[in-house]
């Protein structure tokens, strides 16, 4: 039961026999050797048939596009890709993978801010003919380099300028402008794009404001003689059904409202993390630990102990698969392998930290875990949006493995989508995985 790399002609394990992931995580931990114990992901392809299933069945009315920076591991490019999807590139090298994955020009976009020139002259080598425009000085670069062009303008929201210190895009104010712009220079301005994030608190208020503006803008170059046909809502998906019929609460009767049906306009959405963050476990080693003496002021109930707290050391940390802490993002505490809790069991503050000492290496400030020993392991659930393509190991700098597994059920279930694993995805080589 040997998995490979994410790299060209890499395998899928096929769960049969009552086989679950449970079982996959046994098996690769036996496989290690005792001083090796190296860290490795595990890649549930069903959960983004599952994904998708939901995604359809919640928000038919909205064409997905998946952005590639989310995760640019190729097995889920392909299997995006078979499903159907569009993409949403930010520079060439994303571009370049998404063709050679067979998407078609036309079902690409590139964004990005300050897009680089090399990258737009590819993209008009290329005939991928869609991209967003935050401003006059890229309105003046796409034109020069790229003159047939579609260009979707990218709109300020409320919602985001709020989450970040330096918001990106056209003010309403400021859209009519660069729409007159865009006419003189003889360019196609095809509609608008916006972005909701996930942190959004209110999201009705984001969304009304932001279609509405939407609307606004999409009136403006029908009057300059436009054709406004396409509507790019953005991403802030989090992975959650709740949250994803939260959005379709709010957004539904304001798309009937601003943008029905027989208005021709096609509805997008940018749904990364929704797809992958579910399909991914990063399964660490605990390589060391550390007991200290400290005093809590405030301990949640159950907590035991209150003077002791462990430090583990894990064999990955901030410098390798969760580089996402460095930039702010809090890491969710993990399972332990093979441990199930139980009302009564002891537990005790712990914090996790990678393996090279140093003082922002620190994974997770606070948890609470049973005590653990050397060499017990730890599965970190939901990293799929962390960026596999980032997933390199401290001491060696060469990627983790990640092995990919599909239930039988799932594997049905893609084959009648139309996803046919062992012959669509030219890179994927299929074997079966029995107890």
């Amino acid at each position: 039961m040997k998995g490979l790399a994410d790299k060209p002609n890499y395998m899928i394990e096929i769960l049969e026999g009552g086989v679950t992931l449970e079982d996959v995580f046994d098996g690769h931990i036996g496989n290690q050797a005792l001083a090796e114990k190296s860290a490795f992901v595990v890649g549930d392809l069903g959960a983004l048939m599952q994904q998708h299933v939901c995604w359809q069945s919640i928000v038919p009315q909205l064409q997905p596009y998946y952005p590639v920076k989310v995760n640019s591991s190729p097995a889920v490019i392909e299997v995006v890709a078979s499903l159907g999807l569009g993409f949403v590139c930010t520079n060439k090298t994303e571009m370049s993978l998404v063709l050679e994955h067979g998407v078609p020009p036309e079902n690409i976009i590139l964004s990005g801010v300050c897009k680089q020139l090399a990258h737009i002259k590819f993209a008009a080598k290329n005939n991928i003919q869609h991209l967003v425009c935050e401003n006059e000085a890229e309105l003046s670069k796409i034109s020069r380099l790229h003159p047939s062009a579609k260009l979707l303008l990218q709109l300020t929201t409320e919602a985001h300028a709020a989450e970040t210190s330096m918001a990106f895009g056209s003010s309403l104010k400021s859209c009519r402008h660069l729409l007159e712009a865009a006419k003189e220079l003889g360019a196609q301005v095809m509609g608008v794009t916006f972005h909701i994030p996930s942190s959004c608190q209110d999201l009705q208020q984001a969304y009304t404001h932001a279609l509405s503006d939407a609307r606004c803008v999409f009136d403006m170059g029908v009057d300059l003689g436009f054709n406004m046909s396409i509507l790019d809502i953005g991403g802030g998906f989090t992975g959650s059904e709740f949250q994803l019929k939260q959005v379709e609460s709010a957004i539904r009767p304001l798309l009937d409202a601003y943008f029905p049906p027989l208005s021709g306009v096609q509805v997008l959405a940018q749904p990364g993390t929704f797809y992958v963050a579910s399909a991914f476990t990063l399964a660490v080693s605990v390589i060391g630990r550390k007991v200290v003496t400290r005093h809590w002021d405030s301990l949640a109930q159950g907590e035991n102990n209150e003077d002791t707290e462990f430090l583990y050391y894990m064999n990955e940390g901030v410098y390798g698969p969760f580089s996402c802490k460095l930039l702010g993002n809090s890491i969710p505490a993990p399972s332990v392998h093979k441990h199930v809790m139980c009302a009564e069991e002891v537990v005790y503050p712990s914090s996790l930290w990678g393996p090279s000492l140093d003082q922002l290496d620190q994974v997770v400030e606070r948890c609470l875990l049973p005590e653990l020993s050397v060499g017990d392991w730890l599965l970190f659930s939901n990293v799929g949006a962390y960026g596999l393509d980032d997933f390199t190991c401290l001491s060696s700098s060469s990627q983790l493995p990640v092995y990919y597994t599909v239930s039988t059920s799932d594997w049905y279930e893609m084959q009648e989508a139309g996803v046919a694993l062992d012959s669509a995805m030219k890179n994927f080589s299929v074997v079966h995985y029995s107890a």
